[in-house]
């Protein structure tokens, strides 16, 4: 599933296992969880079948803040989203925008090469460990 500036990786766990790896890894790792978006149940609420589906909202002000004081509108984007979500066909997903994607349409991309590399590395471990890819 190849979607530009979206990286898409198979979870060996259920949807809600993979979120509780995603959390657990971000707390672990000095960041805050500071939202949870069930998709599914908001389309349930509503009458409509949806296959899980959450947005866990993450992040952390040391790695935001030096991009968003070059340009605020790369809040917008920030802080670091993850989709976990199930298929029709019982296969669970981790979706997320790689950084450096996002920060070209911030004008962030020469002048911030660095941090924004670490921070895909970051959303990269995060989803490893999610997923069950790693230890």
């Amino acid at each position: 599933m190849d979607i530009e500036g979206i990286i898409t990786r198979p979870s060996r766990h259920a949807a809600a296992e993979t979120s509780a790896r995603l959390a657990a890894w971000v707390a672990s790792n000095g960041m805050s969880v500071f939202a949870r978006i069930d998709h599914s149940a908001g389309a349930a609420a509503v009458g409509m079948p949806l296959q899980p589906a959450e947005v866990l909202i993450f992040g952390s002000a040391k790695g935001g803040t030096p991009l968003m004081q070059a340009d605020p509108t790369i809040g917008l984007d920030l802080p670091l989203k993850a989709l976990i979500w199930e298929d029709g066909e019982g296969g669970t997903w981790l979706s997320y925008h790689k950084v450096t994607w996002l920060a070209k349409g911030h004008r962030l991309e020469n002048d911030h090469r660095m941090l924004l590399e670490k921070l895909d590395s970051v959303l990269e471990s995060a989803a490893q460990h999610a997923c069950g890819s790693t230890p």
